[in-house]
C-alpha cells in the first residue's frame, strides 16, 4: 500500500483493504505506524506490530433480519460455501446485495462458480432470498439489498474514524487507497461517510497484498528499556544504548543474508510525561529536538501539553531496514480526451433508485480518459463502482483515481414510521459518539485513574433522560446516569442556554458515590438540541480515595455564582441553558481531586 501510494504522489493514503471476511483499515502518512503495546485475547503484550484495525465486515459478511433492524456480520459465508450467488447452497452476504443491485455484473466476473468451479455467478438465488427478506419487511428487495450495503459502509467508516479522528488526523485531507477483492465496490460510499473526497486504485488492487509482499522492506527492531530523566546528563548513555542497538540489528540483518542492499537505521525514543503512561515514539537528536517532535505529537494526540512536568525516556529502540524493491511501473503518455470504450449500458442501483451505468472493461482503457459515475469498472481481479457525482481517471502510471466531482446530496431526515435499516445505522453512528466520547475524554485527562485506568463511563441520552446507547467503558455508573440527567432537566428546565454544563455527583439524584462527578452537556443543532457530556471525577488527595474536599464550588459562564445540589458533604454542579427538544450525551468517570490540577475545573 505504502509504496504504490508514494510513487502515485499520493503522501497521506487510508489504507482500506476490504475481503472477504473482513475489513482492515490503517493510516500512513510518510511513515509506517506501529502499535509497541497491544492486547491479544486479554493478555497484555510488549512488541512492535503494524497499527491496522480490522472490522467484521467483509465480502461474505452475512446479514440478518431480527424481526426489527437489519444487521451485516459477524458471521461469514466464508469461501466454502461461499455467498449465495456462488452456486454452492450458501447464505445471503454482501457480495450478493452487489449482484442485486447490479454492481456486481456476473457475465464480466470471472467463472469459477459451482461445484465444477467453471460456472459464472448465479443471479437467481440471490433474488429469491431478497424477495423473501422484502416480504417480511415491506420494502422492495432492492431497497433491503442497498440497506444492508449502507449498514456495511458505516460499520467501515467507523473503522477508519477511530484511526484517523480518535487520533488527531483530519481524514478529509488523505486519500482512500482500496484494495482486496471487494474493496472497489464500495470505495466511493465509504469514501463519502466520513468525507473523503479522493480514492486511489492500483491495477493489482485485487491482489495488492500479495503484491506488496513482494516489495516489502526487510526490517529487524531492536528495542531497550531506559527510564531516565530527559536530561544533558542521560543523553549520552542513551546514545550508547541506541548505537549498541543499531549494531545488535544490522548483524541480523547480515545473518539473514539479505544482499548487498544499503541499510538504513532510525533511531528513536519513546518519551513520556513523569507520571503517566502514555509514551510516545519520536525520532532520536539533542534535547531541544527530542522535546519539540515529543510536544508536537502529544499536542496533536492529547490537544494539551503539562508545562513544568519532567519527561522520562521510556525506552529506546532502533530499526535496520534494507529497502525491497522498487514497483517497477511504466509512466505512459496522456492521451487526449475522447468518449470512453463502453461494452454495453447496465442498470445499477444507487441512492434509492436505478441508474443507466456505463460498463467500462479495464483492458479498453488508456491514460487519459475519464469515466463519469454512475458506472462499473470490470477488472480480472476487482470491480470498481464509481458511485453517482463521482467520477474515475486513468493517470500516467495506468492507475485508476476517483474524485468526487458533485457535492454530496444531503439526506433527508428521517420519519416517525420505524425503518430497519436506519435503526441499525443511527444505532452504529450513536454507538460510535459515545466511543469518541471516550477516546477524547482520555485523551485529553490530566488524571491517572482516567487516562490510564479508563474508570470512566459515557453514554447518549435521549430529551428525557433515556438510554440511547452506551460505550463499553466502566459499567457501574450507566445505571444511575438517566437519573442524574432527568434530576437536572427537572431542576432546570426553564433556565438553559447554549455552551453550559451540568456537573453532579448528588448520591440522592443518580450519583454513585461522592468521588463520581457526572458532567452533562446540551448540544444544538439548529432549532434542535443533541447534548454531549464529559466528566471527571474528584476523591481525596490520593488517587483513588474517596474522602471529597469540602466546599467546592464554581463560577459560570456569565461570572455569577451557581451551587449544585449537596450531599452529605459536598456536591456541585453548573447550569447549562438549551431550547425544547434536547438529546443529551453524557459520560462519568472516576478520578481524584489530587490528579486534576484546578484550572480543569475552570470554564
Amino acid at each position: 500500500m505504502a509504496r504504490t501510494a508514494e510513487l502515485a504522489g499520493h503522501d497521506k493514503v487510508i489504507g482500506f483493504d476490504m475481503g472477504g471476511t473482513s475489513t482492515d483499515v490503517s493510516h500512513f502518512a510518510g511513515e509506517f505506524e506501529r502499535e509497541f503495546e497491544t492486547q491479544v485475547a486479554g493478555v497484555r503484550m510488549r512488541a512492535p506490530m503494524m497499527s491496522i484495525h480490522t472490522v467484521a465486515a467483509g465480502g461474505g459478511s452475512i446479514p440478518e433480519f431480527d424481526g426489527a433492524r437489519f444487521r451485516v456480520g459477524p458471521r461469514s459465508a466464508g469461501a466454502n460455501p461461499g455467498p449465495a450467488s456462488y452456486r454452492r447452497g450458501g447464505p445471503l452476504a454482501v457480495t450478493d446485495a452487489n449482484v442485486m443491485l447490479g454492481k456486481i455484473q456476473p457475465r464480466y466476473f470471472p467463472s469459477v462458480f459451482g461445484p465444477q468451479a467453471n460456472e459464472p455467478l448465479s443471479r437467481a438465488p440471490v433474488e429469491e432470498k431478497f424477495q423473501a427478506l422484502a416480504a417480511q419487511t415491506g420494502r422492495g428487495a432492492e431497497e433491503v439489498a442497498e440497506g444492508f450495503i449502507d449498514i456495511a459502509v458505516q460499520q467501515m467508516a467507523n473503522a477508519i474514524k477511530k484511526i484517523s479522528v480518535a487520533r488527531g488526523y483530519d481524514v478529509t485531507r488523505y486519500t482512500l487507497q482500496c484494495f482486496g477483492g471487494a474493496g472497489g465496490q464500495h470505495a466511493c460510499l465509504v469514501a463519502d461517510a466520513p468525507g473523503m473526497s479522493r480514492v486511489f486504485v492500483h491495477p493489482l488492487a485485487g491482489v495488492l497484498s500479495a503484491y506488496g509482499m513482494g516489495l516489502a522492506d526487510q526490517n529487524v527492531i531492536r528495542e531497550q528499556a531506559v527510564e531516565e530523566v530527559l536530561s544533558p546528563q542521560a543523553l549520552p548513555g542513551v546514545q550508547e544504548k541506541l548505537q549498541a542497538l543499531a549494531a545488535a540489528a544490522q548483524a541480523e540483518l547480515q545473518k539473514q543474508q539479505l544482499g548487498a542492499g544499503t541499510v538504513q537505521v532510525r533511531q528513536r525514543v519513546h518519551v513520556r510525561y513523569r507520571g503517566s503512561d502514555s509514551a510516545l515514539v519520536v525520532p532520536f537528536g539533542d534535547i531541544a529536538a527530542i522535546t519539540t517532535s515529543f510536544e508536537a505529537a502529544y499536542r496533536q494526540r492529547f490537544s494539551f501539553l503539562m508545562p513544568g512536568k519532567a519527561m522520562i525516556v521510556e525506552a529506546v529502540s532502533v530499526e535496520a531496514i534494507v529497502a525491497g524493491d522498487a514497483p517497477a511501473e511504466p509512466r505512459h503518455a496522456i492521451q487526449a480526451p475522447r468518449a470512453v470504450p463502453r461494452r454495453e449500458e447496465v442498470r445499477m442501483y444507487s441512492g434509492g433508485r436505478w441508474h443507466p451505468a456505463a460498463l467500462v472493461v479495464r483492458e479498453d482503457v488508456r491514460p487519459g480518459d475519464v469515466i463519469e459515475g454512475p458506472a462499473i469498472i470490470a477488472e480480472k481481479n476487482a470491480t470498481t463502482v464509481v458511485e453517482p457525482g463521482w467520477e474515475a481517471r486513468i493517470t500516467a502510471l495506468d492507475h485508476i483515481v476517483l474524485d468526487r466531482c458533485v457535492p454530496r446530496e444531503a439526506r433527508f431526515a428521517a420519519g416517525t414510521q420505524v425503518d430497519p435499516v436506519l435503526l441499525e445505522v443511527f444505532n452504529n453512528l450513536f454507538m460510535n459518539i459515545a466511543e469518541q466520547m471516550g477516546l477524547q475524554l482520555q485523551n485529553t485527562a490530566y488524571s491517572v485513574n482516567i487516562k490510564e485506568r479508563t474508570d470512566f463511563s459515557c453514554a447518549l441520552f435521549d430529551a428525557e433522560g433515556n438510554l440511547i446507547a452506551n460505550a463499553p467503558h466502566m459499567p457501574v455508573h450507566l445505571g444511575s446516569m438517566g437519573e442524574s440527567i432527568k434530576t437536572v432537566i427537572r431542576e432546570n428546565r426553564e433556565a438553559m442556554a447554549p455552551g453550559d454544563v451540568y456537573v453532579l455527583n448528588d448520591p440522592y439524584h443518580g450519583g454513585t458515590h461522592l468521588p463520581d462527578v457526572t458532567v452533562i452537556t446540551p448540544v444544538y443543532w439548529a432549532t434542535r438540541t443533541r447534548a454531549r457530556c464529559s466528566t471527571w471525577a474528584r476523591g481525596g488527595t490520593t488517587p483513588t480515595s474517596a474522602a471529597p474536599r469540602p466546599g467546592l464550588c464554581r463560577r459560570s459562564r456569565r461570572g455569577s455564582r451557581k451551587r449544585g445540589w449537596r450531599s452529605t458533604t459536598s456536591s456541585w454542579s453548573t447550569a447549562a441553558r438549551c431550547a425544547s427538544r434536547r438529546w443529551w450525551r453524557c459520560c462519568a468517570a472516576a478520578s481524584t481531586r489530587a490528579a486534576i490540577p484546578s484550572r480543569t475545573w475552570a470554564t
